[in-house]
């Protein structure tokens, strides 16, 4: 099988196996690593150039360290250094010796029980930051206590970078002497980087940034990444710790973000042929044969991890309920790992049949990381016999407080609370429903009328009175929980008038009718004050500006929908989708569309609204249904980015 039909296999296999998991939610790392065993040698022997693959691959860890540089932020390792240098660090070194320590009794040699006690010690920054973003339980204390433990297993893995290759050296003397150089060179070469980097790359990219290409800027992105890792290699350390430097030294400019995003494509693709390339290494074989051998592995040295961060962050002052959440999030074996077993193989400092153990150990931790997270806490109040704290008494108001002609906020954010103090300085009456237990005891603690639970949740309506309320407010700018509200608000009562928050006007249409009154959109009013303004310091009247405004909120922003599309956009394809564009056509003698009416092409059945004909130098607002079109027109027309281009087809060909 050549090269070509060896990477369409390669692709295909991973294509399929990615799509898998994520359909059943596991993490893409896990889907790599597989599709590395169905294509590698052990299963059905595909991909056999497994060298250069390894060599290309490569990259991908080098990219993966540029951005891990970019992410670390020594202001945020400071104001988190309470937890990191007392758990993270501790937990690093006590893991280590421990796992060291099995590994000897089982008879490794000292170099190989080393790299085990490092593999073993990391666990999965990728899985638990977005398992954790995902689930918005970041804010939580046992979150807090992951994320400080992470930041200084992330600082660890660049020395143990730099150590394994020395631990390949048989001679102890040797391999000291090698270490101690290594360490010189480190030192050197870390120095070096820093203060070139922060003299001369910030130049750079001003430079670059000046030209205004993005390809430039990519290219200029992955140049820096290369040179760094490059003259990191050539004083025979690793290439991803010049890689790592280059990302520290642009971490706290004002392109970080520009350049993350850059490097990120290139990133997840070479980091998923790495992970392929150690998947192929997995002898299935030899887990087949001892699979209670793997399973124990994996127990032990999940437990092992649980009970030391455990017992370090009670000493740190942590509850013991957020010790043993922390624990068990922490508890699988991490990307990085993977990242050390490969490094050790290719430093033949661990045997084949360890180093196949250890991957599928960590290939099943990691798969049952999201299910360990999502009952951590719940484990947690289990395992320190805590009781949860009861919040039932958050979800009624005392039995001293009626409730009649009032409003009902649905949200007690940031803008709910904003609405509750104009509502109180005029005396009206309001009730807050709020999904966050703590907001809602530190407001009820101030006097405040605020229910614990979710606005869609009848029982919730029927204790904040909703048969009673004059006006429902929904002000957490949620879209989708918007409609649920909605519909479950009118299903109780249609005809209380009902007020919506959104953040944009993409979803306008589908609130109101679902039954929503008034809909705001963040973007748009913010879009009016800023016109007011501009037409207030231009000095027209006040009265007039208020008639504008007041006009575009009854014609319900019927001007402000449509926009030129630009060639970035911070939104996705999906949101692009649904928002309405503004688009400019141009007429010519042989477009369809030249000499008819605006009438005879109806392009309101198009679900396309005509803003503008602009003809030489006039342009004609809103043009009459009878308006010709001729030579030379420019037609302005606005809708959704698939119906334009039908249209504007439509316009130019005839259909």
């Amino acid at each position: 099988m050549n090269g070509y039909f060896e990477i369409l296999a390669i692709l295909s296999c991973a294509v399929f196996v990615v799509w898998l998991f994520r359909r059943i939610k596991l993490p893409a790392i896990l889907a790599y690593l597989v599709a590395g065993v169905i294509v590698g040698q052990h299963g059905l022997n595909l991909a056999r150039d497994q060298v250069n693959y390894e060599h290309f691959a490569e990259l991908g860890i080098v990219f993966l360290l540029f951005t891990l540089g970019l992410e670390f932020s020594l202001p945020r390792l400071m104001a988190m250094r309470h937890l990191v240098i007392k758990v993270g660090s501790l937990q690093v070194a006590i893991s280590l010796l421990v796992f060291m320590i099995a590994a000897l009794f089982f008879g490794l040699s000292l170099p190989a029980a080393f790299v085990i006690g490092g593999i073993l010690t990391l666990s999965s920054t990728a899985i638990v930051i977005r398992q954790l973003s995902e689930s918005g339980a970041m804010k939580r204390k046992s979150s807090q206590l992951s994320v400080a433990i992470l930041l200084f297993q992330d600082v660890a893995v660049v020395p143990l970078l730099i150590i394994i290759p020395m631990l390949a050296l048989d001679n102890q003397t040797s391999m000291a002497l090698a270490l101690i150089l290594a360490m010189v060179k480190g030192v050197v070469v870390v120095a070096l980087l820093l203060f070139v980097g922060k003299w001369l790359l910030p130049k750079v990219f001003n430079i670059i940034a000046q030209v205004r290409t993005d390809e430039l800027f990519v290219l200029t992105t992955l140049l820096v990444t290369l040179l760094a890792a490059a003259f990191t290699q050539w004083f025979g350390l690793s290439m991803a710790l010049g890689a790592f430097l280059a990302g520290m030294m642009l971490s706290e400019s004002e392109y970080k973000h520009q350049l993350e995003a850059d490097i990120r494509p290139y990133r997840d693709i070479l980091l998923g042929l790495f992970f392929i390339t150690v998947g192929m290494k997995l002898d299935v074989m030899v887990l087949i044969s001892s699979p209670f051998s793997l399973i124990g592995l994996m127990i032990c040295f999940m437990a092992i991890k649980t009970i030391v961060i455990k017992s370090l962050a009670v000493k740190a002052g942590e509850s013991s309920k957020d010790a043993w959440a922390c624990g068990l999030m922490l508890a699988q074996m991490g990307e990085f790992s993977f990242v050390l077993i490969a490094l050790a193989s290719q430093s033949q400092v661990l045997p084949l049949d360890v180093a196949s153990m250890l991957l599928g150990a960590g290939v099943v931790s990691m798969a049952i990381t999201p299910y360990l997270i999502n009952n951590a806490r719940a484990w947690g109040l289990f395992l320190s016999q805590e009781k949860a704290p009861d919040k039932h008494h958050l979800s009624k108001l005392p039995e001293n407080q009626t409730l009649e002609n009032h409003v009902i906020i649905c949200g007690f954010g940031r803008v709910g609370q904003t609405v509750s103090r104009f509502l109180k300085q005029d005396g009206i009456d309001f009730i807050a429903i709020d999904v966050d237990p703590l907001r809602t005891q530190k407001a009820r603690e101030a006097g405040e009328k605020v229910l614990f639970g979710s606005s869609r949740q009848a029982e919730l309506l029927n204790a904040a009175h909703l048969a009673k309320a004059k006006l429902v407010v929904i002000a957490f700018g949620s879209d989708k929980q918007s409609l649920e509200v909605i519909q479950k608000v009118r299903a109780m009562n249609p005809q209380v008038p009902i007020l919506v928050r959104t953040r944009n006007d993409d979803q306008l249409n589908a609130l109101q009718a679902a039954g929503a009154n008034e809909v705001v959109p963040e973007s748009l009013e913010g879009s009016l004050m800023l016109v007011s303004q501009v037409l207030s310091l231009s000095g027209v009247p006040l009265a007039q500006i208020m008639r504008r405004v007041q006009k575009e909120r009854k014609n319900h922003y019927n001007h402000l929908h449509g926009f030129f599309q630009g060639e970035h956009t911070d939104m996705s394809s999906e949101a692009i989708e649904r928002i309405e564009f503004a688009h400019a056509i141009f007429i010519n003698s042989d477009s369809f569309a030249c000499g008819k009416t605006l009438a005879s092409l109806a392009l309101t059945k198009r679900s396309i609204d005509v803003v503008c004909l602009r003809r030489g130098e006039i342009d004609t607002q809103l043009p009459a249904l009878d308006t010709v079109l001729c030579d030379q027109d420019t037609l302005i027309v606005r809708g959704k980015p698939r119906r334009v281009e039908r249209v504007e087809r439509y316009l130019q060909e005839g259909h």
